[in-house]
């Protein structure tokens, strides 16, 4: 029996963007961040509906950036404290720690896996001095998003979006990653778009994106506009011949370089493809769990499209769960915890945070759900036998 594994290739269309990359490569003078990552950024700002994107290397590094940019800026404080998602990835956390930032977690629904509008009000009514909230979109889903986004801007929390897993869904119309003031992707290869390894930043705001390119390379000024090198220069007192190696502010190097630009430019191609492969995919198995009384069912209502690359599972007792992960296993099929979890239970946050917050919905799912690979190469037979697991026939 075949294995169901999460992802099938390394990109969409893999052998001919393969013989592509190969033909770039040696034809291309400079390899270092240059004209494809531009070409990147634009394209994807174009798809995503949002005015500026930044290219980095990865989607742990968009989120370092975001944070450091909004240190960098003034609009955050080293001890201000910051919501967050009890669902996430570590590296959606690990930058608030590491400067000098308070996450403060959240519980998520059982139905969204998700933070919900009156999860996001029960938190700040304990924590009314939190200035911001990094909010986690968990695997292609949302909870009241629009709702989240008008307590923020009445109680003056800046909104951020990690968007690495809900590339393409879209709530009430609105695409995922577009309430916040700012949004991360990631494009890690088992992800929605694959340039192997790279990650981006959206905004609407033109200073934070002339700030996230600052602090993307080494702190200087080469790869913004005219305007903001000008000012950044007579600032400082900085003249032209020196200011090519002036460094204005903590920064880090996270570019890409032109071979995950180039991928990006062939992938993002694909974009309509991959996400309607992947929403019908969702459809198909979300379908299978309604009359399954062992599955607690998912809540898509108010959205539009699901796109994700993993479709979860959450059972409604640890013995339901230990059944399904046997059925999965024997057929075959590929599975992972749902993201990491409750991530209060990571050991690096029980290493550096002493504050317990109290997440039981995201402790259930920690011990009781797990998801398993939505890609876009899934085949007709592929789909047919998790159907069947799923429908419990």
């Amino acid at each position: 029996m075949n294995k169901i594994k999460l992802i099938k290739s390394t990109f969409l269309n893999e052998e001919e963007t393969k013989k592509k990359l190969c033909e770039f490569i040696m034809s291309s003078e400079i390899l270092s961040m240059s004209s494809e990552c531009e070409k990147f950024e634009e394209k994807f700002s174009e798809k995503q509906e949002r005015k500026y994107s930044v290219f980095v290397s990865s989607g742990s590094c968009a989120n370092l950036l975001l944070i450091q940019a909004m240190l960098n800026t003034g609009k955050l404080k080293k001890g201000d404290k910051i919501f967050a998602s009890s669902l996430t990835w570590a590296t959606n956390i690990m930058p608030i720690i590491q400067l000098g930032l308070v996450p403060i977690l959240l519980d998520v629904e059982e139905d969204t896996l998700n933070v919900s509008s009156k999860t996001l009000m029960d938190g700040y009514t304990k924590n009314p001095d939190t200035k911001a909230f990094f909010l986690t979109n968990a695997l292609g889903l949302c909870s009241d998003v629009d709702e989240i986004k008008k307590i923020c801007a009445i109680n003056n929390i800046l909104l951020f979006e990690d968007n690495c897993e809900s590339l393409g869904s879209e709530y009430k119309g609105t695409r995922m990653g577009n309430f916040g003031i700012a949004s991360t992707f990631s494009f890690f290869v088992g992800h929605h778009l694959s340039t192997i390894e790279g990650g981006m930043i959206c905004t609407d705001d033109s200073e934070l994106y002339e700030n996230l390119k600052l602090i993307r390379a080494h702190g200087w000024t080469r790869n913004n506009s005219e305007d903001f090198r000008r000012r950044k220069r007579a600032d400082s007192l900085i003249d032209d011949f020196y200011g090519i190696y002036a460094f204005y502010d903590l920064a880090y190097n996270f570019r890409p370089t032109e071979i995950n630009g180039f991928i990006g430019n062939q992938q993002i191609a694909f974009w309509d493809e991959i996400i309607r492969k992947r929403e019908d995919n969702f459809d198909k198995f979300h379908k299978a769990t309604l009359n399954n009384d062992d599955i607690i069912k998912l809540k898509t209502g108010d959205m539009n499209v699901v796109s994700n690359f993993g479709f979860p599972l959450l059972f409604k007792n640890k013995e339901l769960f230990e059944k399904y992960k046997e059925l999965f296993e024997k057929e075959n099929i590929e599975i992972r915890p749902i993201i990491a979890g409750n991530i209060s239970k990571q050991p690096f946050y029980k290493k550096y945070k002493k504050n317990k917050n109290v997440c039981p919905n995201a402790e259930k799912i920690h011990r009781n759900g797990f998801y398993f690979g939505n890609n876009p190469e899934m085949n007709y037979i592929e789909i047919a036998r998790i159907v069947n697991i799923l429908k419990n026939t």
